[in-house]
């Protein structure tokens, strides 16, 4: 009877995976010395990435995302920037929730989950860099926690086949490495990544 009810379950459940791409922008921590506060963070830049997902019932789901991020880490003060090639990957887990069931042709949810993100300075340091007396981008990665939040829409194309529209906020803390805050400067804020994707998932075992 276990065994049976098992099956049962697993052959309710609903599978998909599929590919995004989109365009991302920061929300910006601010840097702050005597002189005042500096914008410290990373430039909007294009996103790509993956997903594998799972319904588990008519209005829960689970998604494994991955999402790679192009942008500079950049410092802006009174009219001055700074800026240095650099990269970021995230992965997390996102429950989502659907106010329609599975068969429905359009899909709105609400998603949020965590994981981790991985900032990457990837550009030759530049000895004359302005406003180190902020802090000073460096070619360094570092690997912070990261909390996802957002929602979307997925619609129906055929059989087998659905497009989405996704928006996540994914937020972690300053990656102090990368960005490296000078002697007696201060941090103030999170970090914000604003991703909006548009994307295609192949689905089975509806």
């Amino acid at each position: 009877m276990a065994l049976s009810a098992g099956s049962s379950f697993c052959f309710a459940q609903s599978w998909s995976i599929g590919a995004a791409g989109g365009f991302g922008f920061y929300h910006d921590a601010t840097i702050s010395n005597a002189a005042g506060s500096a914008s410290a963070g990373f430039g909007p830049r294009f996103s790509a990435g993956g997903v594998v997902g799972e319904d588990v019932s008519e209005h829960f789901g689970g998604e494994l995302r991955y999402t790679y991020r192009d942008g500079d880490s950049e410092l802006r003060f009174n009219g001055r920037e700074a800026n240095l090639d650099a990269a970021a990957h995230a992965l997390h887990f996102d429950f989502l929730a659907y106010p329609t069931g599975r068969h429905a042709r359009l899909r709105p949810f609400l998603a949020g989950g965590a994981g981790i993100k991985r900032y990457i300075g990837t550009g030759s340091v530049d000895p004359s860099q302005p406003l180190t007396s902020f802090a000073v981008l460096a070619h360094a990665d570092e690997v912070k926690a990261l909390v996802s939040f957002g929602g979307g829409l997925k619609a129906v194309l055929g059989e087998h086949w659905l497009v989405r529209v996704d928006f996540r906020d994914y937020a972690t803390p300053f990656p102090e490495n990368v960005i490296v805050p000078a002697t007696g400067a201060k941090i103030h804020g999170w970090l914000h990544d604003f991703v909006p994707l548009l994307g295609v998932d192949w689905t089975f075992g509806r």
